[in-house]
């Protein structure tokens, strides 16, 4: 059986950089912008297969621009660097919510294996 998620609720804070989030399972998540910008499910992030992902960095300050509902199942996060491509479906954004700490540190790993930063895009840390 295939997993779902459906919204309750959705609130960008006031600094739009956190994504509240509460499912009709009772279940609630705060997403950093910063967090859905790097683990965006975009081709551009993604790429089309799992050689082709890419690591990105320099994205701490980034905010969310815009949510636009993609049909009922999903929506668009348009961010304040211009990527706007990601379509988060709600099955994904209850799975980034409950693994996110696991995701979390993995991306940090990644940042650290890489010499990128999550200050300054595509650098290596001093």
């Amino acid at each position: 059986m295939a997993e779902t998620a459906w919204p309750t609720e959705m609130r960008v804070s006031p600094a739009r950089d956190t994504l509240n989030i509460r499912f009709d399972s009772g279940e609630q998540f705060e997403l950093s912008a910063e967090m859905l910008r790097v683990l965006s499910p975009s081709a551009e992030v993604q790429g089309h297969s799992p050689e082709q992902r890419v690591t990105v960095g320099g994205k701490s300050s980034v905010r969310i621009e815009q949510m636009v509902p993609t049909g009922n199942y999903a929506v668009r996060i348009a961010f304040d660097d211009g990527h706007d491509t990601g379509i988060f479906t709600w099955v994904y954004l209850a799975q980034l919510g409950r693994e996110k700490d696991r995701r979390w540190s993995e991306y940090l790993e990644e940042l650290a294996q890489k010499g990128l930063d999550r200050e300054l895009p595509g650098t290596a840390r001093a």
